[in-house]
């Protein structure tokens, strides 16, 4: 049913599009919870299933509700229909870093999961009070920082970690992968409306379904394996929480929560200046510390991974979504965590049905970084992408690697430099983020001939770069890991600061271009 109050219905023909594309994203997370914290941590399944999943759930209920009810909000403020609620889920990064970097090295000394998962909580409320906090500052931070800077770093995003990944996995099995990317090409490139209106979304889903089970590629047996309910209700941990505070863990390891949220926190930032240039202004403060409250949420009730604003509310935008597809998403996930039925989802649906919905997605973030910022800011918009490719690049090599059964500590640098600058890929991959966009608002001011300006994103990297938060890494037996203080990142540190002289003392000697003169 559509419940219409002036502008906004709660649901509208393109909310199922939406719905089916944020799930399957949301669903790739608990999946990749299910494997890690059981497999590789040797997690019971009464934890992760009893505990961990009914957290996440809680976490992503409460937010969606929240962000659907800010875009009600919005569209009655405004008047206006087509409002899009905020994308919203786990946070991918922060999953992996605190299952390798936290949570593993508990396993490892102790051998006892238990205490690994309540350092996984102390982790997630660490980052949750930094969102929080941070919710006070980041308009300052969105109000000094250029649109080119913001949107290009989700622009390298969406090319190397969604695009890629989904592409890759198209073109391994296209008989099942290319008809949903051309029935979502079709209508929301080339325009064309389906028979009877039918969103293309869910006929790409159910096309790509239906070719996997006709073709042998599900296991039915798998399917008929997990088709069992078993009921797991939220419940409150806040004493194994305590336990965790009073082992001292969140102290422990802040090297790994600090990183992880401030890069939680800008990301989040960069997607609420995303949905802006699309056309939907939210309030930076409210939406940054319900994101943060989501993430403390999720530590009370047990999860131990932080919650964000998701990349990709443009490409939802153009798929008509509104409000509708984040409640549906909230319920659905909520359901599956609840009754335990995370992993008949994912032997029901291939992934490769969906990944067309998530690659359109991926490019509609990617096009947006150039369409919505001044055409002469482009080459910073460019700039911005180089820090992203290396991370995809760098992840591609550690997995290599692993596949042959060694790693890069393991291994050492000098093999890997020998055929190209390996170096350099990790420590652009280090802090990216962050890289990103200060290159490219560094680029920014550079095209306007705001040279002083220029020099101050210059002296901004060295600082950050100081603390060991860009570029900051050593080569461990374990892998790469993060390394704090000046000591690995001094030429960053001395580079960047040299950066910042040229750009002050040529340009104040220089001969400025006309157009730089008309611009001041």
């Amino acid at each position: 049913m559509t419940t219409q109050t002036g502008a906004f219905s709660w649901w509208t023909r393109g909310d199922l599009d939406g719905f089916f594309g944020l799930f399957v994203d949301n669903l790739i997370q608990l999946l990749l919870i299910v494997a890690l914290c059981g497999g590789l941590l040797g997690m019971p399944d009464a934890l992760v299933y009893g505990r961990i999943l009914p957290g996440v759930a809680v976490s992503l209920l409460a937010g969606n509700i929240f962000y659907a009810f800010q875009a009600r909000a919005l569209a009655l403020r405004t008047g206006r229909s087509g409002v899009t609620a905020l994308p919203y889920g786990v946070n991918t990064v922060s999953l992996f870093a605190y299952i390798l970097f936290v949570m593993f090295p508990v396993v490892r000394q102790t051998g006892d999961p238990e205490l690994a998962w309540k350092a996984g909580l102390a982790a997630c409320l660490g980052s949750g009070l930094i969102e929080l906090g941070g919710a006070f500052v980041a308009g300052w931070v969105k109000r000094i920082t250029p649109r080119a800077a913001l949107l290009s770093t989700l622009a390298g995003i969406a090319i190397a970690f969604i695009s890629m990944d989904f592409c890759l996995r198209i073109f391994r099995d296209p008989m099942v992968g290319l008809a949903p990317v051309a029935i979502i090409f079709l209508q929301y490139i080339g325009r064309l409306r389906l028979p009877r209106g039918i969103p293309a979304g869910f006929v790409a889903v159910i096309v790509g379904t239906a070719l996997a089970w006709g073709l042998g590629r599900m296991d039915a047996g798998a399917l008929v394996a997990k088709a069992r309910i078993e009921f797991f209700p939220p419940i409150p941990f806040v004493g194994a929480l305590a336990d965790s505070l009073g082992v001292g863990y969140l102290l422990a390891y802040l090297p790994v929560i600090i990183p992880m949220g401030l890069f939680n926190l800008i990301g989040s930032l960069q997607n609420l200046e995303s949905a802006e240039a699309a056309g939907d202004t939210y309030s930076v403060k409210s939406s940054l510390a319900a994101n943060g409250i989501g993430t403390i949420a999720a530590a009370c009730f047990g999860s131990c991974f932080p919650t964000t604003i998701y990349i990709g509310h443009p490409g939802w935008k153009a798929m008509g979504a509104g409000a509708g597809y984040s409640v549906a998403n909230g319920v659905v996930v909520s359901l599956l965590c609840f009754l335990g039925l995370v992993g008949f989802s994912a032997a029901l649906v291939p992934v490769e049905a969906g990944a067309a919905i998530l690659l359109w997605i991926a490019i509609i973030i990617a096009s947006q970084a150039f369409q919505v910022t001044p055409h002469r800011h482009a080459p910073a918009v460019v700039v911005g992408l180089f820090p992203a490719i290396a991370a995809w690049g760098l992840l591609m090599v550690e997995s290599a690697l692993r596949a042959a059964g060694t790693g890069i500590g393991t291994l050492g640098l000098s093999p890997l430099a020998a055929q190209f600058p390996i170096a350099g890929m990790i420590a652009l991959q280090q802090g990216f983020i962050f890289t990103s966009m200060i290159l490219a608002a560094m680029t920014v001011e550079l095209v306007e001939g705001r040279f002083r300006q220029a020099a101050y994103w210059a002296l901004a990297a060295s600082a950050i770069s100081a603390t060991g938060l860009m570029h900051g890494y050593n080569i461990t037996e374990a892998g790469i890991v993060n390394a704090y203080g000046p000591e690995t990142t001094w030429p960053f540190v001395a580079g960047y600061a040299v950066m910042a002289g040229l750009f002050v003392a040529l340009g104040l000697t220089g001969e400025r271009h006309p157009e730089h003169i008309e611009r001041t």
